[in-house]
């Protein structure tokens, strides 16, 4: 399997205080301090853009792991909480928006339900279910995705562990419930799998037939 690329998102606003920056001082720099320093391809447009593994300096006594850390922190800074809230009611008038055109197109539709963190659960809970095969027409062979069903019951423990005292009884219970029925049939269907595995003819060796 080819390495998954890395992405690197590009902060805007970061690019624009830099870009003064450097117009502000570009009349004092000297000729050789332009010889000195190595000259850098300059960033056009926003977005994501694909990168590589490049070499990084020596960073001495600091761990590598803190170092990349603190640069992803530096390059790429949260939105403020009045850019998140700014943002939040454009989407929500947006949403609003949407569900009011789909309302005038169906009178009969009610409104939208909030979502909720069951919600949440019961779609990570059939998403697995499905990649396990469950759901197929009868008379069919079954589809399974075992490693994306083993990815989405990891996510759902990941979200079980970063949510822990955080949830309600009833939410913890839910959650616990539908994470115990999808690691159990995880169990059942690997379980399957190697059986097969184990009948299925050995091939013949290379050269043979």
């Amino acid at each position: 399997m080819s390495e998954t690329p890395k992405f690197e998102v590009i902060d805007r606003r970061k690019m624009k205080a830099e870009e003064e920056q450097v117009s502000q001082h570009a009349g004092a720099t000297t000729p050789e301090t332009v010889a000195e320093t190595p000259s850098a391809p300059v960033e056009t447009g926003g977005g994501p853009r694909l990168v590589v593994n490049e070499g990084r300096r020596d960073t001495g006594a600091t761990e590598p792991s803190a170092a990349v850390a603190e640069e992803e922190a530096q390059l790429s800074p949260a939105p403020t909480a009045a850019e998140s809230q700014e943002q939040k009611t454009a989407y929500d008038a947006s949403a609003q928006r949407l569900e009011d055109l789909i309302r005038a197109q169906n009178p009969a539709a009610g409104a939208q339900p909030p979502v909720t963190f069951e919600n949440l659960v019961q779609q990570f809970y059939v998403s697995a279910m499905i990649q396990m095969g469950a759901g197929t027409q009868e008379g069919q062979r079954p589809r399974v995705d075992i490693l994306g069903a083993r990815t989405t019951i990891d996510l759902m423990g990941v979200l079980a562990e970063k949510t822990k005292g955080n949830l309600s009884e009833a939410e913890d219970r839910m959650l616990q419930t539908v994470l115990f029925e999808v690691r159990m049939a995880f169990l059942e269907l690997t379980s399957m799998i190697n059986m097969q595995a184990m009948q299925a003819p050995m091939p013949p060796p290379p050269g043979k037939k």
